[in-house]
């Protein structure tokens, strides 16, 4: 499987203005449909380690499943794409890493993450998150946020608390009702959707949507969205230029033309087995 041909990915990270280092973590396999973003909390360094881990973890193992198994086949048991239980079981070994590594170093104690991961595969995206990082999409010069926060801001915009314009305002942003590597378990939220040609599809810290309004980045993606890079580049100086006062990073997708799976070639492999 190799989905260069019909992807595109940018990113770009920056420390903020006012902190002192970065503990967003980032990665990208576009032959492989993969983007990975993590912000790491917790101690001096330590949501960097968290953070590290997991983008590392998730890279790694999503690449060695996926030479074993297509994401776009159907799991027997729950009827499923692959993609939706091979993203859990990879994300419970990342959590199990930190929480691990929290409890048996000192230093990291208490350290954790946030994180959203997006996979690929037979014109469809399968999109896992934990915490407030989030996943937007762009289509048709509407921006679209197709992840919901695990954050208490979150709860009390359900539950009627406060409205969408007064949480804008509340002191209470960073607090998250979820996060990696902070229990021994956790659970990730994981949709798929179809996509589209023209799709972009953007994954980002809280630094991008607390300094930076959904209209700003929307319009960022509509008038320079075709530069992947230069907008991967001009959200992250938006969230500066409005004060910066976290880490900030942001993964660009453009999917630029349809990406079928091969099933010619799967069934004559799973013929072999048979």
């Amino acid at each position: 499987m190799n989905l260069t041909p019909s992807l595109e990915m940018a990113k770009s990270t920056h420390t903020g203005m006012v902190r002192s280092h970065n503990e967003d973590s980032t990665a990208t396999d576009a032959q492989i449909g993969l983007a990975v973003l993590a912000d790491g909390m917790g101690g001096y360094n330590a949501g960097e380690v968290a953070s590290g881990i997991a983008t590392a973890l998730i890279s790694s193992e999503t690449r060695e499943a996926l030479a074993r198994h297509a994401p776009h086949e159907l799991d027997e048991s729950s009827g499923s794409p692959l993609a939706t239980g091979l993203l859990r079981d990879i994300i419970a070994r990342a959590n199990t890493s930190i929480f691990q590594s929290a409890n048996s170093q000192p230093q990291y104690a208490g350290m954790g993450t946030t994180l959203v991961v997006t996979l690929m595969c037979n014109n469809q995206i399968t999109v896992a998150h934990i915490g407030d990082s989030r996943c937007y999409r762009f289509r048709g010069d509407n921006l679209q946020q197709i992840t919901r926060d695990h954050s208490l801001l979150q709860e009390q915009i359900d539950s009627g608390l406060l409205t969408k314009e007064a949480a804008k305002r509340s002191q209470n942003k960073n607090l998250v009702t979820r996060a990696l590597g902070i229990e021994p378990e956790v659970e990730a939220e994981i949709r798929t959707y179809p996509a589209e040609t023209g799709d972009i599809y953007l994954l980002c810290s809280d630094g991008l949507n607390d300094m930076v309004d959904d209209e700003d980045i929307e319009m960022t993606l509509a008038t320079i969205g075709s530069n992947l890079p230069l907008a991967a580049d001009q959200l992250v100086q938006m969230a500066n230029d409005n004060g910066g006062r976290d880490n900030v990073s942001v993964v660009l997708i453009r999917v630029k033309k349809d990406f079928p799976a091969d099933e010619g070639l799967w069934a004559k492999f799973l013929s072999w087995f048979k």
